[in-house]
């Protein structure tokens, strides 16, 4: 579903240590996947594609905090990530990092807000 906020992003300084610390502190399942410098994170039961099961259920990642994603990312789905960046700019936002592939799984981009904020898109390879 387009503009449905769908993942979350949690840059950190010591990734071991951030993935230890949410695994611990809420019990979330941490995967790192070290040939992409990311780990997924599992916060609700979720299918074999890692797609939540539960409604309204969001999973994430987690990375190395560096420029330009320095804080917490909200992620949104989009059917077209080109349009979508678009449209941000249009109504006063701006691109911070393009359309890139994800492996095999879809496409993300970032994007600053009409307020500063920067903001996750995705769009599944499906």
């Amino acid at each position: 579903m387009s503009g449905r906020v769908s993942h979350f992003e949690i840059p950190a300084d010591d990734v071991k240590r951030a993935q230890a610390f949410y695994a611990e502190a809420f019990g979330w399942n941490v995967v790192p996947m070290p040939e992409m410098g990311y780990t997924t994170v599992g916060t609700t039961p979720s299918d074999e594609q890692g797609r939540p099961t539960e409604v309204g259920g969001i999973n994430g990642g987690m990375m190395q905090r560096q420029e330009p994603i320095t804080g917490p990312v909200i992620t949104i789905d989009v059917e077209d990530i080109d349009a979508a960046l678009a449209k941000v700019t249009a109504q006063g936002g701006a691109t911070v990092v393009g359309k890139q592939a994800a492996g095999d799984m879809g496409f993300t981009a970032y994007f600053t807000d009409s307020e500063g904020n920067t903001l996750g898109l995705w769009q599944s390879a499906t």
